[in-house]
């Protein structure tokens, strides 16, 4: 029988359908408190304000229309159930409870053990409030009005590298005796990084690779002068226009000269290559053309200039020959068909807005129809010109004479070379012909300007008997690496026999 009492005293006391002391309040309780209360005073307000930031089951302003119920919860609190909040309501209360002496003595451990078989976790560890899975998506037709201030996406490799142009030269070389002449053109850079230069009545060679100076020719008598010179596509010929109105074609490997072609009546001031056709132009304003592989070479006459042609290049499809004269023109020329009339006259295009000897002119490499030519000291204009409608597609007034324009594709660029009153190379960005820099450093008027074989270097001769090389086109390594890549070798029938 003690036995029987025994188990009745033990189940009395784990009935739950007895009052529990010093329990916190029932949540309907604390509610119905709140409802109840409605002249609290301030100081009484703090400890029901647990309950009263319950949200209203209804919208304010709307009668009798509940505000629909969206199925999985807040949007910004995915997860929340019941458990997390009992556990919440709990550590909240034990903070303000008192400190138990009794309490303490009970082992650490013990309450992680009970804890966990209770809860599955421990207790001390647990959060207030725990958040977790994604928030769900806004509903449709919602818009934020709300202005973004700050944003933390990343920006491209691309934009964040700043090119570095640098404002002084990375060598500077002597070339004495160079003829300040604002109408010759004495400078050209081979394909095999190779630079000429016409100093006075002789020509050197400079390897830009091994840093070799070699002299390539001199003329026999001492008043006559060198005064143009130009480069094969292959890197292999270099011709010469001299004073005495002849063109010498020289191989350089041989430091040869393999002919001295004559048929101009004054000095040859400009040369331009296409294939095997040699053009030149002379002070008296005429162009000829040379086809080198034959003995007899001159077959083409162009008569449409009235002064010196000071200005001569084809362009890079070998379709037009752009020309321009000290009589202000710039003129347009067909390629020389074979078999055609030795006297040709046949202009493409003719332009006379430019009110100043036009010696600089550049075809664009990527835009076979864009031609840009500058003007002397009376002009001092860059002009754009698009061959196909024959319209002027922009024009700049730079206040200073342009001796010498090249396109620079790396960054497409145009690049100009001035003479009075700057003296300096001005980069421009094409086709807003925006400014990007300037190279100064030259003590007199910039002669000629050429661009390397990798198109990344800029080599200026100036009056004051200095050559100047800018590396102010630098590729990318990824790019430059993609462009040698792409790049295809080429030949011409420039390897035929010449004559």
């Amino acid at each position: 029988m003690a036995q029987f009492g025994f188990e009745n005293d033990i189940h009395s006391i784990l009935k739950l359908d007895m009052p529990i002391i010093n329990a916190p309040m029932a949540r309907w309780q604390r509610k119905a408190s709140s409802t109840n209360t409605s002249g609290l005073s301030p100081g009484k307000a703090a400890n029901v304000s647990l309950s009263s930031s319950k949200t209203p089951n209804k919208t304010p302003g709307k009668n009798k229309k509940q505000t629909p119920s969206k199925m999985g919860g807040d949007r910004f609190i995915p997860t929340r159930n019941s458990k997390q909040m009992d556990v919440a309501s709990f550590l909240l209360t034990k903070e303000n409870e008192p400190v138990d002496a009794n309490k303490m003595a009970v082992t650490s451990e013990n309450q992680k053990a009970w804890s966990m078989s209770l809860n599955g976790y421990n207790i001390e560890d647990a959060k207030i409030l725990h958040l977790g899975g994604k928030p769900l998506n806004a509903p449709e037709g919602y818009q934020n009005n709300l202005k973004v201030l700050y944003s933390q996406a990343t920006t491209p490799a691309s934009v964040k590298k700043t090119r570095y142009i640098s404002s002084a030269p990375d060598r500077i070389l002597d070339a004495p005796e160079l003829r300040n002449d604002f109408y010759l053109n004495l400078l050209d850079w081979s394909s095999r990084n190779v630079i000429a230069v016409a100093l006075h009545n002789s020509v050197y060679l400079w390897d830009a690779t091994q840093g070799d100076i070699i002299l390539l020719m001199k003329l026999e008598r001492e008043e006559d002068y060198i005064c143009s010179l130009s480069w094969t596509k292959e890197g292999s010929y270099l011709a010469v226009g001299t004073s005495d109105c002849k063109v010498q074609l020289w191989d350089v490997e041989m430091q040869k000269r393999l002919r001295s072609m004559a048929s101009h009546t004054s000095r040859v001031g400009s040369l331009s290559w296409n294939d095997h056709v040699l053009s030149s132009g002379s002070r008296s304003g005429h162009i000829h053309h040379h086809d080198v592989r034959v003995a007899d070479h001159h077959i083409a006459t162009i008569s449409g200039h009235s002064q010196e042609v000071c200005g001569l290049k084809w362009s890079p499809d070998g379709r037009y020959l752009a020309s321009g004269g000290n009589d202000n023109l710039v003129c347009v020329w067909p390629r020389v068909q074979e078999g055609s009339a030795s006297n040709s006259s046949q202009v493409v295009r003719c332009w006379s807005e430019h009110q100043g000897a036009v010696k600089a002119l550049a075809w664009c490499p990527w835009q076979t129809n864009i031609l840009a030519s500058g003007g002397g000291t009376s002009d001092r204009h860059i002009r754009i010109w698009n061959v196909n409608s024959g319209s002027c597609i922009s024009s700049l007034d730079t206040q200073s004479q342009i001796s010498s324009l090249v396109f620079a594709p790396n960054y497409k660029e145009l690049v100009s070379g001035h003479g009075y009153a700057h003296n300096n190379v001005a980069i421009w960005k094409y086709p807003s012909l925006t400014k990007v820099s300037e190279l100064n450093g030259h003590e007199d008027r910039v002669l000629s300007l050429i661009l390397s074989p990798d198109c990344s270097t800029i080599a200026t001769v100036a009056g004051d008997e200095t050559i100047r090389l800018w590396n102010s086109f630098e590729l990318d390594p990824v790019k430059k690496k993609a462009k040698e890549r792409m790049a295809k070798s080429t030949s011409s029938v420039i390897h035929q026999s010449i004559r």
